[in-house]
């Protein structure tokens, strides 16, 4: 497929990724700049390796296409890919990760499967070569988000994705310090793709993929693009009180009906236990509503950027 004129912008989220950057940008031009004309934006999240150095490199050797923009701390991968988004100029744009999980060359058939009508495109695979860890963290997170977002069900949030311009300009419209791009695109449009495409195994470094980083991506989702967690929360205290009625109306016919009964200390501790933790879950859950409110109207930045290089450096 020949696309003349078409610009597509790669964001490329990049931490811990200094022995697969460079191959993945050559990689990108080998299959497609010939097809379109390529930019790509690659923000080092403040990885704690050489990234950026390799990135610099990389900047150097393609100044025109390239633009390398260095956080100024760790922001977290769905910062990073907002500070791509903000700087990107293409009429589609792609995030790919930086593992090289995801073959370039695949990209394609992304781009011809948006311009069927859609605004995004996400990536499926017939098999995934992930760690079991983080297969059953995605698999948790695209269940949430079908509870928590309206999130079609059958469809995989992949972070390999492609977005119309018109979609980037949208979700960029989200200034607060809690961003998460797959919240912003499912209230932003229903013209979702899905298109399976190939998955590799990870040949160099190790996944960044923790149980903090997915902690703080299910608090990304939970609590900054939906009132689920409230709703709960109302729900559960709403359960207690019922089991607590039952209990006391059981009791209460217990000693009519056998006055000699004793009442247990024990049950009444235990009930004294289970409201109270229940009580402290609730008011924990509205506490990080407040937390974030509070937050997001101190105004504190979706990321920093220390350094650019490279493609319209100066500009944004």
């Amino acid at each position: 497929m020949r696309v003349k004129m078409l610009i597509l912008s790669i964001v490329i989220p990049v931490y811990n990724g200094e022995q697969s950057i460079a191959g993945l940008v050559d990689e990108l031009f080998v299959h497609l700049n010939e097809q379109v004309k390529l930019e790509i934006i690659l923000v080092n999240d403040c990885s704690p390796d050489r990234s950026w150095q390799e990135i610099e490199k990389v900047s150097k050797k393609y100044p025109q296409q390239v633009l390398a923009i260095n956080l100024s701390k760790n922001f977290g991968e769905h910062n990073a890919v907002m500070a791509g988004y903000n700087h990107s100029s293409g009429d589609y744009i792609v995030n790919i990760d930086d593992d090289f999980q995801n073959p370039p060359s695949e990209i394609l058939k992304l781009l011809k499967e948006l311009n069927t009508g859609h605004e995004v495109v996400y990536s499926k695979y017939s098999k995934k070569k992930h760690h079991f860890f983080r297969n059953w963290g995605s698999w948790f997170t695209n269940a949430m988000a079908t509870i928590m977002l309206g999130k079609p069900k059958g469809l995989y949030l992949s972070s390999f994705r492609i977005i119309s311009k018109q979609l980037k300009d949208e979700i960029i419209r989200y200034a607060g310090p809690f961003p998460y791009i797959d919240g912003l695109i499912l209230r932003s449009t229903n013209k979702i793709g899905t298109i399976e495409v190939e998955h590799h195994d990870r040949n160099v470094g190790q996944s960044n993929y923790t149980i903090v980083k997915l902690i703080r991506l299910w608090s990304y989702m939970f609590l900054n693009f939906s009132a689920y967690p409230l709703r709960m929360a109302s729900i559960l205290g709403m359960v207690f009180a019922g089991i607590g009625f039952l209990g006391a109306a059981a009791v209460f016919i217990e000693k009519l009906l056998y006055p000699s009964t004793q009442i247990g200390w024990t049950s009444l501790i235990m009930t004294v236990f289970v409201l109270s933790g229940t009580q402290l879950v609730v008011l924990g859950v509205i506490g990080e509503y407040i937390g974030r409110l509070f937050i997001t109207q101190s105004n504190r930045p979706q990321y920093v950027i220390h350094q650019k290089i490279g493609s319209h450096a100066s500009n944004n």
